[in-house]
């Protein structure tokens, strides 16, 4: 492919690095919250729920949005073979190693396509966008967006099609990041850079150089800071709670609320959540399944038992 006309240089421009470094302290508070709640310091749901939601997925498409960006920015005079295909696989070697590890630490919410899948993927299909007109890729991003909406259905809900994102139930993943619709980010991140190009908004921001070491440096080793920001930042909270335990957690409120945030996530009706909550809590007692699945010990999409809970208690009229 022939490159996109431009006069800005390849050197390396600061400003992503520090906008990608400032997205990933972004993203280490808002895993620091969720550890806090995982070891119990934080009610159930917490970083979950609300605003905290919100935060996770504006960090998220801040990241994808840099992802399509930093590909017009790394190929502008030509797409670069080699080192798109050395970062390519370290990106996807680490992807799979969050996907072992997870299975091990989180067997019933382990991580089959989280973030660093997504960038995988997205920054493939991103290739093909680099020299189509702006429109079609915005087009494209908004035909990303609504897919989800008029496209879902259970037979997207197989294992092996999980990464598409058009599934009736999502899975439970401490990490999900479907290709619909969070390719979309991506594709937008594209045609910003390449407006950019075609505006000289790119030399511009060639000249902005003073910026934050420290988040330029992050956003330069952006892998490394993400592989190794949370098992720190968990080591942190699992040593402060050897020194101030936290206040004993009630499973049941640890149930309902993780039960509730899954259950409104896949598009049911808070009030039927709540009651299908609460009848699932009921028979997990009764057959003294709660203590097991709140550990992690039971798989929900394997074990019959739960199936046959689940199946029963969605019957329940308001």
């Amino acid at each position: 492919m022939t490159g996109m006309k431009t006069t800005i240089s390849p050197k390396r421009i600061p400003l992503p690095d520090a906008a990608r470094g400032l997205a990933l302290l972004a993203m280490a508070s808002y895993h620091f919250t969720w550890d806090l709640e995982f070891f119990g310091y934080l009610a159930p749901g917490t970083a979950t729920q609300g605003l905290w939601k919100l935060y996770a997925r504006g960090i998220a498409s801040s990241f994808l949005f840099l992802v399509g960006f930093s590909l017009v920015l790394a190929h502008v005079h030509g797409i670069r073979w080699k080192p798109f295909g050395k970062r390519l696989a370290m990106v996807a070697a680490s992807a799979a190693a969050i996907t072992v590890a997870t299975l091990f630490a989180f067997p019933a919410t382990a991580i089959y396509f989280g973030i660093l899948h997504a960038i995988a993927a997205a920054s493939v299909i991103g290739l093909l966008f680099l020299r189509l007109p702006v429109a079609v890729t915005l087009l494209a991003a908004a035909a990303v967006l609504a897919a989800p909406h008029y496209l879902h259905s259970p037979a997207f809900d197989s294992f092996w099609l999980l990464w598409l994102g058009l599934g009736e139930t999502p899975p439970r993943s401490n990490d999900y990041v479907p290709l619909l619709p969070w390719l979309a980010p991506v594709l937008i991140g594209i045609a910003a850079g390449r407006l950019s190009i075609r505006f000289g908004f790119l030399e511009k921001m060639a000249k902005w150089r003073n910026m934050p070491r420290v988040l330029v440096l992050a956003g330069q080793h952006s892998l490394l800071f993400y592989l190794l920001h949370q098992p720190i930042l968990i080591g942190i909270v699992y040593l402060a709670s050897l020194v101030y335990p936290p206040p004993a957690a009630d499973p049941s409120q640890s149930y309902i609320g993780s039960c509730e945030t899954s259950c409104t996530d896949g598009g049911n009706e808070p009030g039927f959540c709540t009651r299908f909550c609460a009848c699932t809590l009921d028979r997990l007692r009764q057959q003294e399944l709660l203590s097991p699945f709140l550990a992690g010990q039971i798989n929900p999409g394997e074990d019959e038992r739960i199936g046959a809970i689940a199946e029963s208690c969605s019957l329940i009229e308001e």
